[in-house]
Formats: structure tokens, sequence, C-alpha cells
């Protein structure tokens, strides 16, 4: 069987997180932060959080404005590494403690 990866070679480990964190949008990585559970939080982080000084230095060899379909996705699982990194190591949960109904909006996205 052959299996068609997403991601840059030797990153293929990442490769089960793909279709639900390297979303397109800020609201779409967040929505899926909030759908789950802190334990789904923790199994990503725990996969990708080691993996994240290595994937900088490879996106580091591109060009930002040029980055290539699989650097893209790459790119976007470590934002949602960033997304998750305080649910799970601060709050304990998806959501900012006490903040009640609060949310905003994103207007704008980053131009990547």
């Amino acid at each position: 069987m052959t299996t068609t990866s997403t991601l840059p070679q030797g990153f293929h480990d990442l490769e089960p997180f793909v279709d639900a964190w390297a979303s397109e949008t800020r609201q779409e990585r967040y929505d899926t932060r909030m759908a789950l559970s802190i334990d789904a939080l923790d199994a990503f982080y725990d996969v990708v959080a080691p993996r994240a000084e290595e994937a900088i230095e490879h996106l580091n060899g591109f060009d930002l404005a040029e980055l290539p379909e699989a650097e893209t996705r790459l790119l976007r699982l470590m934002y949602s590494l960033i997304m998750v990194s305080y649910p799970v190591n601060v709050f304990r949960q998806p959501r900012i403690p006490d903040s009640g109904a609060a949310f905003f909006d994103t207007v704008v996205e980053p131009g990547v």
C-alpha cells in the first residue's frame, strides 16, 4: 500500500494531525480547539511540540511568500501548536477560564 504524504520529508509522523489541524484560517484552528477535549489537545501537543524547533528550522529555508504546499501545511500545524499551547500548558481546558461568553472575530488573516 502506498501512502501519499502531505507534509515535507522528515515530518511524516505528524501526518495524522493534518486533516484536523492544518486548517487555512485562524478561525478554523480555533474552532477545532474548542471542539476537542483537553485530552485530544494534549495528544496533538505531545507529538507536535517536540518537532517544532526542527519544523521552524526547515521552514526558515523557504521564502514565506512562496512556500510549497507541503511546507504550508507544516506551517499551519505550527500555527495550531501555538493555538493549543496555552490551553495545554496553562488553562488545562480548551476555553480561556473565566471568559464567559466573550469571543473575538478575526477580521484579517496573516498574509501567508
